[in-house]
């Protein structure tokens, strides 16, 4: 049930700390991608490196970072986007209050505030302190809210007594994470999304062709996306610069016209996302060999191609949605939101080639989501991106 999900641990300052250590290293084995925030004293018992080490991410502590790391203040909010589960373990007596009451001091706590997720607490604590009416009020209420608490383990405390307040054992907390990620049906449960990828080529001969530096990494981030939230996936996708999941339906093509005929195919997607790189102009007439320098000439007439996201404009289907990509070099937000109008879309997703790490090839990506009510920017890596939009859109959707 955890393979290809994606885990926030939280951990927090309890003697119990250093377990989370191996909890990680469980939940990655189990094939799971895991990022990890730490409360400030919880790095009093473990340091945040080790986390960062074993995790392959940046660790998240203070709401404001210290000189030299990430400055996105915001992360919170992304990783709330992100995740499918929120595990805290341990949890305090402290952190467990503050989740009760809504509390947000650190990023651990604002996180928990921000995440769209479940929220799995491993309250871990003294035996006294657990029996406490105040504990025993606080986890009340938060079984009330929705959280899934997994009670301790009974056992030889940090205290040197006896009691109930250890950290379950791992197999019990990956047993929890797993029942509860079985039992979660995604917002896009039931619907089709068809998801366009890539570039398209036009040649000239066997052995030219027109084409763009389109890698296919923010469709394929799309696909998964809609993938991950329930969706049955359709991927049409151009010449890729990188591996497709294997686990996704696709239907590679070539050229503009091939794409063409293949969204005809499917267009009864309740969801299209025209994320491919489509070649606007395909040549007048293809020579059926390779054409010699001796015999070409010092033009290419061009003509255009079908342009798509208008097509399914104009023959969008009652309820079905529509999500187009505009990639521009000058007045980015004019051109996208004449795109928006002219194309029938409900939303562009719209970002620029003269930003930094952004556009084609790029890992990282900073868009703008235009809906014609609204307007906003995210900035974050395409893998991230891919679920942040699509739980922007659809959350109040379905």
């Amino acid at each position: 049930m955890l393979s290809g999900k994606r885990i926030i641990l939280g951990v927090t300052g309890g003697i119990a700390a250093y377990k989370a250590a191996y909890l990680l290293r469980e939940f990655q084995k189990a094939g799971a991608e895991v990022r990890v925030t730490m409360t400030p004293s919880a790095t009093r018992f473990i340091g945040s490196d080790t986390f960062a080490s074993l995790s392959g991410h940046e660790v998240a502590v203070e709401i404001f970072p210290d000189e030299g790391q990430s400055d996105d203040w915001t992360r919170h909010i992304y990783w709330g986007e992100w995740a499918d589960l929120f595990v805290i373990a341990p949890c305090t007596a402290n952190t467990l209050a503050k989740i009760t009451h809504g509390i947000s001091d650190n990023m651990l706590t604002s996180t928990v505030l921000a995440a769209r997720c479940p929220i799995l607490i491993c309250p871990t604590m003294d035996g006294e302190m657990y029996e406490s009416p105040s504990v025993s009020k606080n986890l009340t209420e938060l079984e009330q809210k929705g959280y899934h608490i997994l009670e301790p383990a009974s056992g030889y405390l940090a205290s040197g007594l006896e009691g109930k307040g250890r950290l379950p054992e791992t197999e019990d907390i990956l047993r929890s994470a797993s029942d509860i990620i079985g039992n979660m049906e995604g917002p896009l449960e039931g619907k089709k999304v068809l998801v366009t990828a890539g570039p398209t080529r036009e040649y000239l001969d066997p052995v030219r062709f027109i084409s763009n530096p389109s890698s296919g990494k923010m469709g394929i981030a799309m696909a998964e996306a809609a993938r991950d939230l329930g969706a049955e996936v359709i991927l049409i996708h151009g010449p890729l610069s990188v591996a497709a999941p294997d686990d996704l339906r696709r239907v590679p093509v070539t050229s503009a016209a091939q794409m063409f005929d293949a969204v005809k195919e499917y267009q009864d997607a309740d969801i299209v996302i025209m994320s491919a790189a489509v070649a606007d102009f395909t040549p007048s007439e293809v020579h059926e060999h390779k054409v010699k320098k001796s015999e070409s000439g010092s033009e290419i007439r061009l003509k255009r191609t079908q342009d798509i996201l208008k097509w399914l404009g104009e023959n969008k289907k009652e309820e079905q949605i529509l999500i187009g990509f505009a990639m521009e070099t000058e007045n980015l937000l004019r051109n996208a939101r004449t795109k928006l109008d002219e194309k029938n879309a409900d939303y562009i997703i719209a970002n620029s080639l003269n930003d930094q790490d952004s556009g084609f090839g790029s890992d990282l990506n900073k868009v703008h989501l235009l809906s014609k009510t609204s307007d906003e920017q995210f900035k974050a890596t395409k893998k991230d991106l891919g679920r942040i939009l699509l739980n922007k859109i659809f959350r109040n959707r379905y």
